[in-house]
């Protein structure tokens, strides 16, 4: 009884010591009574060491509860280590609370809490069993995987294992199958886990559906023995009534959470070809599909949001299975689409969003696209009415998906008078959606010119440059459509205001077809000039680039306007413009317009030849601004193609981001050079491509070699994945951004890409942002990086970075070094030769100097080793040396622990074919490690 009341005490001190942090009447004396705890509890750890368990309990919930107020803990962690390795259930459970909370993945204490937990896994109390599986799915760090990653799998399959403990085991092998995707299942144990659908308790199911749903998507082959196990329990569910299932029934709905993942799972498979399977799971979704329309059995939202629940992710196995041409029952479809639009005019906002979901990737069967069309007047009405910008953005896709020859002309009307009100954030996607509706489905180019133009006018500052770049290649390509065209922008530009977008299309096609329409004194030579060039000074410099090449054009189709453009042309503020690109231009254009005869000036400005046929660069800019087709929460869906548009290439690769080329270029070559990452590297993003397949890739050794004399560029490269870099560094933080780039033609799924740093923390990775678990084909994401040095270290100790994917099912492990090199943290100083002579002879002493004789390995050109000596961070200091051969350089490293002054002395013997380096720095070691990076590189 003594013991009893001790113990009530101890934890009504802690009940005592929580109501004096609430009543505190400020955060001073909240802060006190913290601190004077803290004291007791500090004293307490050091100088009792009689404490039993409840007394270890109860200050570590103190502690706890204090890190919980938002104050740093540092001490405490082995006195709640020490409690896992109690067989109380209630100390062991704060025990692990505390190190969930407060332990991290690099605490030194780890190796001792692996050890209980690993105890704890193969105790005969299921409790204590619990604990250590819910712990190890709440830390989830990759040592963690690689301790148990064995261990939980014999869990969840063993006989001796009760079913508490097998949903733990499962959610818990899920953790951290997602933090290590090599922990995949293999062999025997993918059958037996398989079969855990068939277990008798709902629980165990439930959790083995989830953990069955991320294995299949890495690959779905190995697990393809669970469609016909998945339809039988899906059967039963929706046999069984909510009664029979009181303890996993959900307001009328039987097991709606089991029945989802299970439908989840068969998204990932073909309909059966066992047409006994087909049928069963024919008879399931026709079950469901009537229930939606039964009175409801509750008025509560639950009973609908369930209910509902479950019928949308039917409705995705409909569209699925319509997908992989194996649909057996083409009417569930038109059903399906029925059911949907029904939901068109529900009060509920989410039903009408995900109706109008579901109906776009529905648009894209043979089978509802036509009962899809049966609802154009609710949607359009739908995208002027909804008061959600969300729904309305469902709206558009929707329309954008049902359109095709027979209604197309009235939805881009409709689009284009909506777009006059529609949001902002709505507009730039409406914008490329219309322009492509009216490409596709143009049958009067007319109409098309009509609608781009219409398009500018109303939303210019949305029209990107790859529509106006396209409507201009189609004029070029039409010659039907040439003389209308010019015409037409012509009257475009007398209105009062005219957009810049505006102007550059009537600039260039006026430049190529003006003497189309000059024939008219209302367009006459005079006429057009005068009208362009009163719009030259409103515009930005790009533009007036664009109108000066108009001019020249002009001088070759009206010889009478010679005089009056060069008048132009010699203006101040063109031929002493800021701006380098016009001053150019102007010089070289008036040059060309004095100096050369008429035939030549006509054959340099003859008219644009015809651009070659390839993908619309509308619709390469439209598929970046979206999710990649098909899906959506890192789940794979069906959606709809997006519409092909003139997809042939005359050299068999595809321009992501459109024509590849300038208007004002000349018609590209099959050899031009393509590379995904040329806009992040200097390259125009209208030049942007990815390689071809099998082309040529430079080993990561030499990418890793070159990225030490530069910022920016490709670090790795093979037929399936590029990987660029950019980086900037200001002091001892840098900012790394990664681009990955999938060259495949099939997505790359659970993609993780982890840094690893150093085993010695001298270059430290302070943030690393996730990246998208799916890489969409031709596509790439960004992950950014920050990092803080230290100390300097060696190339042998850069970072690693680690890339796991699975592409059609198959595992992919990359490993490479990051080329984040000390000397990326360098900052270039300038000195005299007295400054730079004093400070080499103060750097003497034999720790801080490391020299160097050897051969050269590369020619010994003077300007070749001067560009790598900046490259690499030193200000090359001439005219300091004695012997004008040798090279000088200054820079200071910038650490975390504070700044480390570098000299460097190069001396070349051009006879011997031999370099002798020699660097001095104000730190010990630092020298040779610089040296190291250097020698190979001269």
């Amino acid at each position: 009884m003594s013991r009893i009341r001790n113990s009530g005490d101890a934890m009504r001190g802690l009940s005592v010591f929580i109501s004096d942090i609430r009543n505190s009447k400020s955060r001073e004396a909240e802060i006190k009574r913290i601190n004077k705890e803290l004291a007791n509890i500090r004293s307490k750890f050091k100088g009792d060491k009689t404490l039993d368990g409840y007394q270890k309990k109860k200050y570590v919930c103190k502690l706890l509860f204090i890190f919980l107020l938002g104050h740093d803990i540092d001490f405490g962690h082995m006195e709640a280590v020490n409690l896992l390795a109690s067989n109380k259930y209630s100390e062991k459970q704060i025990g692990y609370l505390f190190i969930s909370v407060l332990i991290s993945a690099d605490n030194e204490l780890i190796n001792l809490i692996c050890q209980s937990i690993k105890n704890d896994l193969t105790s005969r109390n299921p409790i204590f069993v619990m604990l250590a599986l819910q712990t190890i799915a709440n830390i989830g760090t990759k040592e963690m995987a690689e301790a148990f990653g064995t261990e939980i799998p014999r869990l969840l399959v063993s006989p001796d294992s009760i079913d508490v403990v097998k949903q733990s085991a499962a959610l818990c092998f899920l953790k951290l199958y997602r933090t290590m995707p090599s922990l995949a299942p293999q062999g025997e144990l993918v059958n037996r886990i398989v079969h855990l659908l068939n277990d008798s308790h709902l629980g165990v199911v439930t959790s083995a559906a989830s953990l069955l749903d991320t294995l299949i998507r890495g690959s779905p082959d190995e697990y393809k023995t669970v469609v016909p196990i998945a339809v039988s329990r899906l059967q039963r569910i929706l046999a069984a009534a909510h009664t029979d299932l009181q303890d996993y029934a959900y307001y009328f709905v039987p097991a709606p959470w089991l029945a989802i993942k299970l439908l989840r799972i068969l998204q990932n498979y073909p309909a059966p070809e066992d047409q006994t399977l087909g049928a069963r799971l024919n008879e399931c979704l026709d079950t469901i599909l009537n229930r939606a329309q039964e009175p409801p059995k509750s008025k509560k939202v639950q009973h609908s949001n369930a209910k509902n629940a479950v019928l949308f992710e039917a409705i995705l196995l409909v569209i699925h299975m319509d997908s992989m041409g194996a649909v057996s029952d083409p009417t569930l479809l038109v059903r399906v689409c029925k059911q949907l639009g029904t939901f068109l005019a529900h009060r509920e906002t989410n039903l009408r969003y995900l109706a109008l979901e579901s109906m776009c990737l529905l648009a894209a069967s043979e089978y509802s696209h036509e009962a899809i069309k049966n609802h154009q007047d609710t949607v359009i009405t739908a995208l002027k009415t909804e008061r959600d910008v969300s729904v309305r953005q469902r709206a558009v896709d929707l329309l954008y998906a049902m359109c095709d020859k027979s209604n197309a002309q009235e939805i881009v009307a409709e689009m284009l008078s909506y777009l006059e009100t529609a949001d902002y954030s709505i507009r730039e996607e409406m914008v490329l959606k219309v322009a492509i509706l009216a490409e596709k489905y143009a049958t009067d180019y007319t109409w098309y010119v009509d609608v781009i133009l219409k398009l500018i006018k109303i939303a210019g500052d949305h029209v990107g440059e790859e529509v106006w770049y396209r409507v201009v290649q189609i004029v070029i390509n039409r010659e039907d459509v040439q003389g209308y065209a010019a015409k037409t922008v012509f009257e475009a530009l007398q209105a009062p205001a005219c957009h810049e977008n505006m102007v550059k299309v009537a600039g260039y096609t006026l430049g190529e077809f003006g003497n189309l329409i000059a024939g008219d004194e209302r367009s006459s030579p005079s006429v057009q000039f005068r009208l362009l060039h009163s719009k030259y000074h409103l515009c930005s410099p790009s533009t007036r680039a664009l109108l000066l090449t108009t001019y020249v054009k002009f001088i070759n189709l009206f010889a009478e306007m010679k005089t009056e453009i060069q008048q132009v042309l010699r203006a101040d503020s063109n031929l002493r413009s800021s701006d380098v690109e016009l001053q150019q231009r102007t010089s070289e254009y008036l040059s060309l317009s004095q100096n050369v005869s008429q035939d030549v000036l006509a054959t340099v400005l003859e008219e644009m030849p015809p651009f070659p046929e390839r993908e619309s660069s509308i619709l390469a800019s439209l598929r970046r601004k979206k999710p990649a087709p098909g899906m959506e929460n890192g789940r794979e869906k069906t959606s709809k193609p997006t519409p092909e548009i003139n997809m042939s290439s005359n050299n068999g690769e595809i321009d992501l981001l459109g024509i590849g080329n300038s208007p004002l270029k000349a018609e590209p070559t099959a050899s031009d050079s393509l590379d995904i990452l040329s806009e992040m590297f200097g390259g125009s993003p209208a030049a942007a491509k990815i390689p071809a397949a099998g082309a040529i890739a430079s080993s990561p050794e030499e990418n890793l070699k070159k990225m030490l004399f530069k910022n920016n560029g490709v670090v790795f490269e093979n037929e399936l994945i590029q990987i660029g870099l950019m980086a900037e560094y200001k002091g001892h933080i840098g900012r790394v951004s990664l681009f990955y780039g999938n060259k495949s033609t099939i997505p790359l799924q659970c993609f993780t890409a982890t840094i690893i740093p150093p085993s010695v923390p001298k270059l430290l990775i302070q943030s690393s942002k996730p990246v998208d678990s799916t890489i969409a084909p031709r596509d790439q994401v960004k992950q950014q990086i920050q990092v803080e040095i230290v100390d300097a270290f060696a190339a042998s100790e850069l970072p690693v970075l680690n890339l796991n994917f699975t592409k059609g099912g198959q595992n992919v492990t990359y490993q490479m070094k990051l080329p984040v090199y000390p000397n990326k943290f360098f900052e270039k100083t300038s000195m005299d030769s007295e400054m730079f002579f004093r400070r080499w002879k103060g750097l003497g002493q034999p720790e801080q100097e490391t020299q160097r004789v050897y051969s050269a390995t590369q020619p010994m050109d003077a300007a070749a080793i001067r560009t790598k000596l900046d490259g690499f961070g030193y200000e090359v200091i001439p005219s300091i040396d004695p012997n004008p051969d040798n090279f000088v350089g200054a820079a200071i490293l910038h650490t975390k622990v504070g700044q480390v002054g570098c000299l460097l002395r190069l001396e070349p013997n051009r006879q011997a074919q031999m370099y002798r380096l020699t660097s001095r720095t104000s730190k010990d070691g630092v020298s040779s490690i610089l040296v190291d990076l250097l020698q190979e590189h001269f």
